[in-house]
């Protein structure tokens, strides 16, 4: 097994000896902490023996010091202080799940909090109790894991090319904590584009943060491209990660390839940032669609009330979605444009690009981010990309230090239409993007130049005024045993026949309630039954009518009395407020979404005042929106076709079922 493809299948063949005992989305519970395991036990080989004499002679010594001596002796961040290791392991068959949860307990904390979260020691009596687990540990004790034979990025590799392999056995969990290599690719790729002659700077370090990094692919990726562009440059990453498992097998990684494991840290990052007042050169992430955010309201509206002072003071979306509660987030851990600044990318579904109507939670966020000058592009990757949703999703970047080129500016690349179809489909995963569809987007966005994929905007293209059109209350007013009826409807006038009262005073309530209403019903049927079509007139006549027969009108009453008799009526004159302004018809109201760039009075002139020219913009209550349809943008009419075209199909296939039927009849 000297090579890279035979470690990967060796280790993959171990999954033959679970069959029956385990499903096939279960085998990853094994095997991946078991190849954790076997490397780290294959990392201490060489001071296995120096470690356990310094567990020794330092027994007494204070927790730290014993700890600093421990890391030391291991030459290497973490340390085993058991007498166990895989070889004695097999010593002893019949003891073997007690003294392997022997040697895991003998590791450090870092070593063994993933080991935890792994939950690892529920197969290990799991395995025990199936007689499977002499034979799978014996079959890693086949395998040479050390630093010598596999080095770190060798390491990383085959365990990454594991996580995949397993994460596509189970669709249901890749979808959630997997995102497909080729578009991690492309993410990194165009995080970096920008930055391409500063990353080749020699010695140069970066940092990177994924505040959902499911099984550390995107920070995986970004290692390797760096690496690429220039080998002498250091890129330190780190992450956060709410899921137990995927969290152990991220840190893993990270230990397996000798980097710093303490940086990916578990935990909700809205709840509990776990890197607090930390700035990063990039972050990165493709966040669960549609993640709803009940459980962690509290804390998340508690720091959105100090404003942004906190990470959420842009504003919050919807429950069902906090999608952009991440990108908030990240936005928080921007570095300061004179320290060099942050560029971001992160993988969102549809609904962050419009919903939310003007002033909501998401419009809101939308408009914080665009008049900061933040968004920089937005590309639409192809559908049937994810394991788990066959969904469109677009790659926003976000940076606030853009080139003087995209200052102001918005770019948009509809990449819908690079891929390439998968031979075999994994669960709703049916296309893939192929180098060159990396490469020609990646291109299409250094490029900058409108086209047929691309569109390039000014951040105020994005923005409208949602304005509140309204048109004048006329009513007409008559007094007929109709809109008599019609007083039944009315809350005040019913409420005159209930008391909260009870017994004889709730009764003596109700029956001067009833009294009232005839009395009030007595009145209106003296008045005259013309037809009235001006309040301004009927309103003291009614008044009037009242004060003569010496009944008192409540207000209330005299409201709803006013609501029954009256009839919308176009002819009617207008009904005014008591400053002679234009009372509104809320039954007439209506909204309008107008261009930021666009003066509302031109707009109304051309646009509403033609049709009804009586109708006003309440200014009080315009709101300023952002949505950024993407699709329309891109939209190609495509006329219908001729009838005759039309016709002729239908013709031919009449003929066609003819044809079937006179063979199915003879």
């Amino acid at each position: 097994m000297s090579n890279f493809s035979d470690k990967v299948s060796f280790i993959w063949s171990v999954a033959d000896k679970l069959r029956g005992t385990y499903k096939q989305s279960e085998y990853g519970r094994v095997v991946l902490p078991l190849v954790v395991l076997r490397r780290l036990d294959c990392v201490l080989e060489p001071t296995r023996d120096a470690v356990r004499q310094v567990a020794k002679t330092a027994a007494n010594q204070p927790a730290v010091l014993r700890h600093k001596m421990l890391l030391r002796a291991a030459g290497q961040g973490f340390y085993n202080v058991s007498r166990f290791d895989f070889d004695t392991l097999l010593a002893d068959p019949t003891h073997i799940a007690a003294n392997l949860a022997a040697y895991i307990g003998g590791f450090s904390e870092d070593a063994r909090d993933i080991l935890e979260f792994f939950r690892f020691e529920v197969q290990i009596e799991r395995m025990d109790r199936a007689d499977l687990l002499f034979a799978v540990i014996k079959l890693f004790t086949e395998i040479d894991l050390h630093p010598d034979v596999v080095d770190n990025h060798q390491m990383g590799s085959i365990f990454e090319e594991l996580i995949r392999r397993f994460s596509e056995q189970s669709n249901e969990t890749a979808g959630e904590h997997f995102t497909p290599r080729e578009v991690i690719a492309l993410m990194v790729n165009l995080l970096f584009a920008e930055d391409d002659d500063g990353l080749r700077q020699r010695g140069i370090i970066r940092t990177l943060y994924d505040p959902a990094c499911g099984t550390g692919g995107m920070l995986s990726v970004a290692e390797e491209r760096l690496a690429e562009l220039n080998p002498d440059a250091t890129l330190e990453v780190y992450g956060q990660e709410l899921n137990g498992e995927s969290y152990a097998i991220c840190k893993s990684d990270m230990m397996l390839k000798g980097g710093k494991a303490e940086n990916i840290k578990f935990g909700n990052s809205f709840t509990r940032d776990g890197h607090e007042g930390a700035r990063f050169h990039y972050c990165i992430s493709n966040p669960p669609f549609g993640v709803e955010w009940k459980t962690a309201a509290p804390g998340i509206r508690s720091e959105a009330e100090r404003g942004h002072a906190g990470r959420f003071g842009a504003g919050l979306p919807r429950i069902n979605d906090g999608s952009l509660l991440f990108l908030q987030h990240m936005i928080s851990k921007m570095r300061a444009p004179a320290d060099g600044g942050t560029r971001i990318a992160i993988v969102f579904n549809g609904s962050p690009l419009f919903t939310g109507a003007a002033g909501s939670g998401e419009s809101e966020i939308r408009r914080w981010i665009i008049e900061n000058d933040w968004l920089e592009a937005i590309v639409a990757l192809p559908d049937q990309m994810f394991y788990n949703t066959g969904i469109n999703t677009y790659v926003w970047l976000l940076s606030n230090r853009k080139s003087a080129a995209r200052k102001g500016t918005v770019q948009l690349v509809n990449g819908v239409s690079f891929f390439r179809k998968m031979r075999k489909s994994l669960g709703d995963k049916r296309k893939e993007l192929g180098p060159g569809d990396i490469d020609t987007l990646t291109r299409l966005y250094g490029e900058l130049a409108e086209g047929e994929h691309v569109r390039v905007f000014d951040n105020a293209d994005f923005g409208y005024q949602r304005i509140t059109v309204e048109r004048p209350l006329r009513l007409n007013f008559q007094v007929s045993e109709e809109r008599l009826g019609r007083l039944d409807e009315q809350k005040a006038w019913t409420n005159l026949l209930k008391s909260r009262k009870k017994g004889p005073a709730g009764d003596a309530e109700i029956a001067a309630g009833r009294a009232t209403q005839e009395r009030v019903r007595a009145v209106l049927r003296g008045m005259d039954g013309a037809l009235h079509r001006d309040r301004a007139t009927f309103q003291p006549a009614l008044a009037a009518a009242f004060k003569a027969a010496g009944v008192k009108l409540p207000a209330a009453l005299g409201k709803a009395v006013l609501t029954a008799l009256s009839e919308r009526d176009e002819d009617a004159a207008i009904c005014r407020d008591k400053k002679g302004q234009p009372e509104p018809d809320a039954d007439l109201r209506d909204h309008e979404n107008v261009p930021l760039t666009e003066d509302i009075g031109a707009y109304m002139a051309r646009e509403v005042l033609p049709h009804v020219p009586d109708a006003w913009v309440d200014e009080s209550k315009t709101k300023i929106g952002y949505e950024i349809p993407f699709t329309r943008h891109f939209y190609e009419y495509e006329p219908p076709r001729e009838l005759e075209e039309i016709e002729g199909e239908i013709r031919a296939l009449e003929a066609e079922i003819q044809g079937m039927l006179a063979g199915v009849f003879g």
